[in-house]
């Protein structure tokens, strides 16, 4: 058996590794890297991929994945139900912004879509001589781990992974027998991450600083889980005034009130989800940003979608405010706004007169839990850290290293290790 890593070696991004065994070829993930132009993981030809396994719908591990049936592929797409759902919705709307830059078209996603087959955490499905199971990662709704076992030896790959969980999500699953390979995300391994419950705390202390002097707060999220964490945190918190919630967000909303076993408390979920307001039309939109209450909308970096509109109205006005709850990454109008507080318009660059603070609340797992990972591991695996810049990639594996005695490296893109 071997690995070959095709993507997210050394970076953040189009996630995709190989694993082979016999004439068995299986692709974990298969994503894309989205800058001004999106980048691709190492090409593998379609007709040697028996099924593809997908841990969860964001787009650096699932946006890829159509471009293997161009020509009509037969390959299966191992996943959860709502991970389809989402990834149908993600991809979709990447077409829309970026279709140009994509050698894909809708026909190919719906394709993908038709060759999806969906399994439960746990639920054992055998691929010629490979052994597969989806474990819960608590990443997002549907979001998964996998355990591979073929030729007497097994591979663990995190995906991302959360071992805190959320108000809308379960922690994630590490109940695993012995593994002989570890593949594990390294986002944050150098990094501890704000206490959840501290940034939930500020939030809703900013929120009712906001709202309280007449203001709106303008809270810019990602449509999948983060929006609907945020709605949970401040509901849980027993925040008094009006919510709303716009954008894609609200087709998230709907998938993931469709999967309820996937989440922690659904009827709660389905409780608060009915008392914030889900907005439609441009007439109510122009209302909100006149009226004091916390309006949550995607895009999270401010780069799309019914945010830009918000973030033009809500940053005229000093009562109001601007929580960023998202990544902000390089070059987003999201950066420029935390790093400088300048909004872009118009094609000019203002100064925002709303307050903007920012809050930590991620999906990931933070150093000390990533370490905590390893610790829970059981047997002498080796290790492969993966999905990280090259500082926190190398230095987590020499750390693992130098801390467990495993054989742990940080590979690159084309990296092949074989599992003997």
């Amino acid at each position: 058996m071997k690995i070959t890593i095709l993507g997210s070696g050394k970076e953040v991004g189009r996630s995709g590794f190989l694993v082979t065994s016999d004439n068995t070829n299986i692709l974990l993930d298969y994503g894309v890297m989205l800058k001004k132009e999106p980048s691709f993981p190492i090409h593998v030809r379609p007709k040697d991929i028996s099924t593809v396994v997908l841990t969860h719908a964001h787009l650096d591990h699932s946006g890829y994945i159509p471009s293997l049936f161009l020509s009509n592929s037969n390959i299966s797409v191992l996943g959860t139900n709502p991970t389809f759902e989402l990834s149908d919705l993600l991809i979709e709307d990447m077409l829309k912004i970026s279709g140009f830059y994509l050698p894909f078209e809708y026909a190919d996603l719906n394709n993908m879509m038709s060759h999806s087959k969906t399994l439960q955490y746990k639920e054992r499905n055998l691929i010629n001589n490979m052994q597969i199971a989806l474990y819960e990662s608590g990443h997002i709704i549907g979001g998964s781990s996998i355990l591979i076992e073929s030729e007497g030896k097994r591979i663990f790959y995190t995906g991302d992974i959360n071992t805190r969980g959320s108000k809308l999500l379960r922690s994630a699953d590490l109940d695993l027998p012995e593994v002989d390979v570890l593949i594990i995300e390294s986002t944050y391994s150098q990094t501890e991450q704000t206490p959840r419950d501290e940034s939930e705390k500020n939030l809703v202390h900013f929120a009712y600083d906001v709202v309280e002097r007449g203001g709106t707060l303008f809270i810019p999220a990602f449509s999948v889980e983060r929006a609907q964490e945020i709605a949970c945190v401040l509901k849980a918190n027993n925040f008094k005034h009006r919510i709303s919630m716009d954008g894609m967000a609200l087709k998230a909303n709907e998938i993931m009130l469709r999967n309820p076993s996937f989440l922690r408390d659904a009827e709660g979920f389905k409780k608060i989800i009915s008392e914030i307001e889900w907005v439609k039309g441009w007439q109510r939109r122009k209302q909100l940003v006149k009226e004091p209450g916390v309006i949550i909308s995607p895009a999270g970096m401010l780069v799309g979608g019914t945010a830009i509109f918000y973030l033009q109205e809500i940053a005229k006005n000093p009562s109001n405010g601007i929580a960023l709850v998202s990544y902000q990454g390089k070059g987003t109008p999201g950066r420029l706004l935390l790093e400088k507080g300048l909004v872009s318009y118009n094609g000019k660059t203002r100064k925002s007169l709303a307050d903007v603070n920012h809050f930590e609340f991620s999906g990931h797992s933070s150093r000390t839990e990533l370490f905590e990972i390893v610790d829970k591991i059981k047997g002498n695996p080796r290790v492969l850290t993966v999905h990280g810049d090259d500082m926190s990639c190398t230095k987590f594996a020499s750390e693992i290293k130098e801390k467990y005695g495993f054989d742990a490296i940080a590979p690159d893109n084309g990296h092949i290790m074989e599992v003997n």
